[in-house]
């Protein structure tokens, strides 16, 4: 019964995560694929360079929805479905499973040809649903590093990283930690053009002007 609950919130999680914000309020307000433009990436980053300010608060809360629900949702099912440790591990490898796979739906949606954004929008919501405190975590890293160096994608990369490591500090269990894991590694391997930019000096930096030409994140 327990292994029917993972595959369902798994299943669920995915096709909830391949409603993408960024390519629903381009069609929308702009009747336009973002995809077509900048980096071709299906994100918030992408949609900010691309077409400015006006609808980023829809792809703001789509994105966050469809994160949010099946984070709150994998919580509850697992809560009950397992007998594994205490009812807080079960939670957190419930509201982790959730939200990693909501990632994998917002970078690879069936829905749009596989082709999605790279997921920290849906990690980030993933963070703070699951944990507050992960989530203030991930804030600060990733504030410091647009600060000191206006790399959006070096932020990613960065919380990636912390964001497991968030886990291991906190001293959460083992499975929703290995989960994370996962997660981290994911947000990394979806940035790995962004790591040769930063590399060669070609990253373009975060800009509040909107600029339709690049390769950013």
């Amino acid at each position: 019964m327990a292994v029917f609950y993972v595959i369902a919130i798994a299943a669920g999680a995915y096709f909830l995560g391949g409603l993408n914000g960024a390519i629903i309020t381009a069609r929308l307000v702009y009747r336009d694929d973002i995809r077509a433009h900048g980096s071709g990436n299906a994100g918030l980053t992408n949609f900010h360079r691309t077409y400015g300010k006006r609808g980023m608060p829809l792809v703001l809360l789509i994105d966050v929805i469809k994160t949010a629900l099946p984070v709150i949702v994998g919580g509850m099912l697992l809560e009950s479905a397992l007998t594994y440790g205490t009812v807080t591990d079960r939670i957190m490898i419930g509201r982790t499973l959730g939200g990693l796979f909501a990632m994998i739906g917002h970078a690879y949606p069936c829905l749009y040809k596989f082709k999605g954004g790279k997921g920290v929008l849906s990690g980030g919501t993933m963070a703070l649903f699951v944990d507050i405190r992960i989530f203030l975590i991930l804030l600060l890293i990733f504030a410091v590093t647009i600060l000191l160096t206006r790399y959006v994608s070096l932020g990613s990369i960065l919380v990636g990283i912390g964001f497991p490591v968030s886990y291991f500090v906190l001293d959460i269990n083992m499975w929703a930690t290995l989960l994370a894991v996962c997660a981290g590694v994911f947000v990394v391997y979806r940035h790995w053009e962004n790591i040769q930019r930063l590399y060669k000096g070609e990253e373009r930096k975060f800009s509040l002007s909107r600029k339709k030409e690049g390769g950013g994140s």
